[in-house]
């Protein structure tokens, strides 16, 4: 869990108050992903993310390796609205870890930008 070491307490503390169970069900369609591919990338149990999306209870830990696990993927989350694509420090030409592509997301967002699009072999 990189991000979470290299996060600051701030950032962290930001994260722990925006990020809602409501963004991870949203994010993860966004995303085309399942609650055991959230589990299995942010390095919880599936459990955990059923529980977080249900509940909304889980620890600061858990909930912190889903944010950014799903902010590595390019999301950004206020609260009061749906999670939204922000500049990732994720380069779009790089092989993505995304189970299900969001090829079509992406290939907006590059067309928007005016970047080239790469597409997996």
């Amino acid at each position: 869990m990189s991000s979470l070491a290299m996060s600051s307490f701030v950032e962290q503390q930001i994260v722990l108050h925006q990020f809602t169970a409501k963004h991870s069900v949203q994010a993860r369609a966004m995303l085309g992903w399942s609650t055991e591919d959230l589990a299995r990338l942010a390095g919880v149990t599936p459990q955990a993310v059923q529980h977080f999306e249900s509940q909304g209870d889980v620890g600061d830990e858990t909930r912190l390796a889903l944010a950014f696990r799903l902010e590595a993927e390019g999301l950004v989350f206020f609260p009061g609205f749906a999670p939204g694509w922000g500049m990732s420090v994720r380069r779009f030409d790089l092989p993505s870890t995304e189970p299900t592509a969001h090829n079509s997301a992406r290939r907006s967002l590059c067309d928007v930008l005016g970047w080239p699009v790469k597409t997996q072999v």
